[in-house]
């Protein structure tokens, strides 16, 4: 899945001129918590959010730091602050050369920067123009796409045996030696060992994921390894669709 194919088209940009009382009354009548910043020639100067109206000689926010402290800081970065917190338009307080992402990546690329940088939107980009911003939202409305699918076709016993033994085999967190599935009528029993107590929910939740599965039977040994003891389920516990 391609970014292209999740963003937002209809993008609410601000001017890099316009008052920061007018990107507000944007971001308020929208309901959004960020604007991208656009040139009149189209090209993508910053992004403003929420964040960067927190602190403002208005609301008697700016920071106050002991002089000591502004001493080191230096008048450069005192300086910076003072238009962040005291300009009147939106280029003194936006986020110059924001992160962007190309219309043709993917949709895991989307989720990695905004994760990474710990932002809820991106402004996508076609060479130097704004095409269309992928937000968190996006991300959640692509899901409930896909979750509201209609459902694969059910599988024989023993290709769904198959497909979890595949499964196991891709898996990083256990040895898929230790799990030996059992398929009847659709209802998976998972049989073997784990050393996590967390590793029986996880596979529990993998087989569940196989097309054609009803439900899932533990009946999984948790070898503790401080103590080498065998820790069984306490009953047969059927795991629900």
């Amino acid at each position: 899945m391609k970014v292209r194919d999740i963003m937002s088209p209809r993008v609410i940009s601000v001017a890099p001129d316009a008052s920061i009382l007018e990107a507000i009354r944007l971001m308020l009548a929208n309901h959004i918590s960020g604007l991208p910043v656009i040139e009149a020639s189209g090209a993508l100067a910053g992004v403003v959010t929420e964040g960067d109206f927190l602190r403002r000689s208005e609301t008697g926010t700016e920071r106050k730091r002991p002089r000591w402290l502004e001493f080191l800081l230096g008048p450069g970065r005192l300086a910076a602050e003072y238009v962040h917190t005291h300009g009147r338009t939106v280029r003194d307080v936006m986020t110059p050369t924001p992160v962007t992402i190309d219309e043709n990546a993917g949709v895991e690329e989307a989720v990695e920067i905004m994760e990474h940088r710990r932002i809820k939107r991106l402004p996508v980009v076609r060479g130097a123009q704004v095409v269309g911003i992928v937000s968190r939202a996006n991300l959640l409305h692509a899901l409930a796409r896909v979750a509201t699918a209609a459902p694969p076709p059910a599988m024989s016993d023993v290709a769904i045996r198959d497909a979890l033994l595949a499964q196991f085999e891709k898996l990083t967190w256990t040895p898929a030696a230790l799990v030996d599935p059992v398929v009847k009528d659709g209802v998976v029993e998972l049989w073997g060992t784990i050393t996590e107590e967390s590793q029986r929910e996880a596979l529990n939740v993998c087989a569940r994921n196989i097309p054609g599965v009803k439900s899932v039977v533990s009946h999984l040994t948790w070898i503790e390894p401080m103590s080498g003891m065998a820790i069984g389920e306490p009953e047969d516990e059927q795991a629900a669709q």
